[in-house]
């Protein structure tokens, strides 16, 4: 039996790939910031090298999928000194670990290390093209890869990168900082007034179909591969259409939307490369936005007990 440890395992993302793990038979435990009784978990901070290395002197793991993370460009200016300390600092600790123990790891970037670059979006672009990122989140997550590449070289570890773009779902709690689906929904339900900003285009992918493709990679996984994790790129979405999804699978007009042009600092939009990802790891999405909104839309009632 495979033994894998999920930094960041009760967040969004963690929290959906976990029993995807575990359906195939993979001994799986979860470390995170906060108390919890679920199976197989331990509280750790991962910028607290400390915390991290009691865990890895107590158990030894097959693979580490590392999702531990501040997200989001907002937040990163808020709460920038938990976004360095957290994405850059803990992935440190996390690589000191692996030198020594030889688990294999699955990183977490992010397609927000493309920044400012406009054409279409394949792996190598990084490492042909000079590319300036917009916020520090983005920042922090290009410093995780190069701390990646640099522990490859110069101490044999393996890790895979992997560039999730715009995953939305179930478990996908709102707060400001959060992505525009969440956002919407929320502020939807609540009679609230929302920000459209027109002329951005997104491709989102639903979190169990990116999930499948994250599991997959312990089944094929080549040290030093860097994938970009999304849906198809047909799938291709005005943010207006999203916001339109919302409002008509709630019955609401858009009253209380307002309508600006681009916003600043942002990719307007990203197209991207998921070529690899069909090839390597079976990627095969299989919910269009179409149903994965109102899908959210449920989970979202029910949680926050909206009816």
């Amino acid at each position: 039996m495979t033994k894998v440890l999920v930094t960041g395992g009760l967040g969004f993302i963690g929290s959906n790939l976990v029993p995807e793990l575990r359906k195939r038979g993979h001994e799986v435990w979860i470390c995170d910031l906060g108390q919890s009784g679920v199976p197989g978990y331990i509280r750790c901070d991962t910028s607290k090298y400390r915390q991290l290395e009691r865990i890895f002197s107590e158990h030894d793991f097959d693979y580490v999928y590392h999702l531990a993370a501040e997200y989001g460009r907002w937040n990163g200016e808020d709460y920038y000194e938990n976004l360095w300390l957290t994405n850059v600092v803990g992935t440190k600790n996390l690589l000191r670990l692996q030198e020594k123990k030889r688990f294999r790891m699955i990183f977490f970037s992010s397609a927000e290390v493309y920044g400012d670059y406009e054409g279409k979006m394949s792996e190598d672009v990084m490492d042909n093209i000079a590319i300036k990122q917009m916020n520090d989140y983005a920042m922090t997550k290009w410093v995780g890869e190069m701390q990646v590449l640099n522990s490859a070289a110069m101490f044999g570890t393996e890790t895979v990168r992997v560039r999730p773009v715009n995953a939305y779902g179930p478990h996908e709690y709102y707060s400001p900082y959060r992505g525009v689906i969440p956002m919407f929904i929320h502020k939807a339900l609540h009679n609230e007034p929302y920000t459209v900003y027109l002329g951005h285009k997104r491709i989102f992918d639903y979190v169990e179909d990116t999930c499948r493709t994250f599991a997959n990679i312990i089944d094929n996984f080549k040290a030093g591969e860097v994938y970009n994790v999304g849906s198809k790129e047909e799938w291709e979405h005005d943010i207006k259409y999203v916001s339109d999804l919302i409002l008509q699978y709630l019955g609401k007009d858009d009253s209380k939307v307002i309508y600006q042009e681009a916003e600043p600092f942002t990719t307007k939009v990203k197209h991207m490369d998921f070529s690899k990802i069909r090839r390597d790891l079976k990627h095969k999405p299989q919910i269009p936005i179409e149903e994965g909104v109102p899908r959210t839309i449920e989970w979202t009632k029910q949680i926050y007990q909206l009816r």
